[in-house]
């Protein structure tokens, strides 16, 4: 019998046991706030109902936060307190919230500081006057005026919301970011406070001492000083301001580039630049564009248009030099041009036309092996013109199907009012001419030889003309100078090429190009979220767990 009762007793106490081992394996943690310890602890019915009054070097917890004061009040119904003077919320040892007095919910997990509020987190200190911290959601957030300072910015602004797990401060009202060496501005912010990156949404500015950046949608490093930057977005130098549909900006190297619908104004030397692809080297001075690139610049307060498949701009204000590249065109309302390369120098004003050059002024057609096109700084008039090696003049007689044609080794000619009107040729020079009286009626075609041609032109229409030297030739009645004799050996008419708009400059392949890329711009901005590159690379590293980053 006495056995009997020891093994019952043995089996009901290893079954307690057991039910008490598995209870406290199941037991759910404790949701009541803990009191650690305090001076004094009083109960006071009247001032802390259903509650206890802490006096003292309080410290409570709660669920993995630490709250520390010199007086507390706990209400244990409400599982809620309210701390006073010298108040520290801690959890763990990523969030620390300081103030003079705070209220914690043990029921909604939900914590709200106030009096010189301060929350420091591994990475920024935040200053306000008022934070409200929602542990479910692992957010603080605050509605009057903010101050957060990491060791690369000062960032301030009405209100913000933190978001702890990720280390990501969200501002929407007035938020201003100052670093050393520029000062961000939006409205809508967000900033990554261990990585330092930051998101613009909205009309956002960037002003530092060598440029000023505007954006509606732009990302930036703030540690790296590399940024990307869409939508209405442009940065503007003091002489220059480049805009496109997709902006990178590397502020250490001071480089930009610039993608689609791109456009560089030249503020001092009222010219400007576009194209579909441009790169800007503002230490080196240098810019550099592509894709149907066009240079317009003012002369004689007429635009002139040049393009290439690539234009290059060197070298610092007033010293600027322009070459264009590769099947080169130009257009201005009185002349046009083709060549296979332009070098233009703003401080000499001159042109160059390099590799078969080919130019109209007015209804002449003039090619050479190189042509020179100086202008005046003063007036910003073109002064004069030189064909240097073979040269040849042509134009189409007014009323019959002949060309007048002057054939020499170089010409020199001044211009007036942007036309051709003084000019020499010289050396070995040839003519064949059409000419009529005043009433229009052919009375011969001159045809000679000489060392030396002036002629007096007068709306691209020849008035005047003089041979110099070993003239040799005559003047041929019509129906005496047979039709194979009256073109000049080398005469070329490509009249059919002639560029007589600023349109006529781009090849149809390149204005195909130009409708794909800019209906792509306005497929990108017809969607409300248009992709960023930089910015969903750096996304991938903010989303990453702090746990992850600390393995690398």
């Amino acid at each position: 019998m006495k056995k009997s009762l020891f093994f019952i007793f043995c089996i009901l106490t290893f079954s307690v046991q057991f039910i008490a081992a598995q209870a406290k394996k199941t037991k759910q943690p404790n949701k009541e706030i803990h009191i650690q310890h305090s001076d004094f602890v009083d109960i006071d019915e009247v001032l802390v109902p259903d509650g206890v009054l802490l006096t003292g070097n309080v410290k409570v917890d709660h669920d993995g936060v630490v709250l520390t004061c010199n007086k507390a009040y706990i209400f244990k119904k409400e599982n809620y307190l309210k701390a006073f003077g010298n108040v520290q919320l801690v959890q763990g040892d990523t969030l620390f919230l300081n103030s003079k007095y705070a209220e914690y919910s043990g029921e909604l997990k939900q914590a709200f500081a106030t009096g010189d509020a301060v929350m420091t987190s591994p990475d920024a200190t935040l200053q306000t006057d008022t934070i409200h911290f929602d542990r479910n959601l692992q957010q603080v957030f605050y509605n009057s005026k903010g101050t957060i300072i990491n060791k690369d910015n000062t960032l301030v602004s009405k209100s913000g919301r933190y978001f702890a797990n990720e280390k990501k401060f969200q501002f929407l009202t007035e938020v201003t970011i100052t670093n050393p060496k520029y000062v961000i501005k939006s409205n809508h912010l967000d900033y990554y406070s261990n990585s330092g990156h930051t998101y613009l949404f909205g009309p956002s500015t960037i002003t530092s001492k060598t440029n000023y950046i505007y954006t509606e949608k732009g990302f930036y490093d703030t540690k790296k000083n590399l940024a990307h930057f869409l939508r209405k977005s442009y940065i503007k130098y003091d002489d220059r301001r480049i805009e496109g549909d997709s902006l990178f900006y590397n502020r250490n190297t001071e480089f930009a580039s610039a993608t689609r619908n791109v456009k560089i104004t030249d503020s001092v030397n009222r010219g400007v630049v576009k194209g579909h692809y441009a790169e800007l080297y503002k230490l080196k001075d240098s810019m550099f564009v592509t894709k149907r690139a066009v240079a317009i610049n003012l002369v004689e307060n007429d635009s002139v248009y040049i393009h290439g498949q690539k234009l290059l701009v060197t070298g610092k204000e007033g010293e600027r030099i322009l070459r264009a590249f590769k099947n080169v065109r130009f257009y201005k309302i009185d002349m046009s041009g083709k060549c296979d390369s332009i070098h233009s120098n703003s401080k000499s004003a001159l042109t160059k036309l390099i590799g078969n050059p080919i130019l109209w002024n007015g209804e002449s057609q003039i090619t050479g092996d190189l042509m020179h096109l100086i202008g005046d700084n003063k007036t910003r008039k073109i002064d004069s013109l030189k064909v240097i090696n073979n040269t040849f003049l042509l134009s189409k007689d007014t009323l019959g199907t002949g060309f007048n044609q002057v054939k020499g080794l170089n010409l020199f000619g001044k211009f007036r009012d942007g036309k051709l009107h003084d000019v020499d040729v010289v050396k070995n020079t040839e003519v064949i001419y059409y000419m009529r009286n005043d009433a229009n009626e052919l009375i011969g075609i001159n045809k000679n030889v000489s060392s030396k041609i002036t002629m007096i032109l007068e709306d691209n229409q020849l008035q005047d003309i003089t041979f110099y030297n070993k003239v040799d030739g005559d003047i041929f009645p019509e129906d005496e100078l047979p039709e194979n004799a009256r073109k000049l050996k080398g005469m070329k008419w490509r009249g059919d090429e002639r560029i007589k708009s600023k349109d006529d400059i781009f090849t149809a392949e390149e204005n195909e190009l130009n409708d794909k890329l800019i209906q792509e711009g306005k497929d990108e901005a017809a969607k409300k979220n248009v992709p960023m590159k930089v910015r969903k690379e750096t996304l991938n590293y903010d989303k990453k767990k702090p746990a992850e980053k600390s393995k690398k």
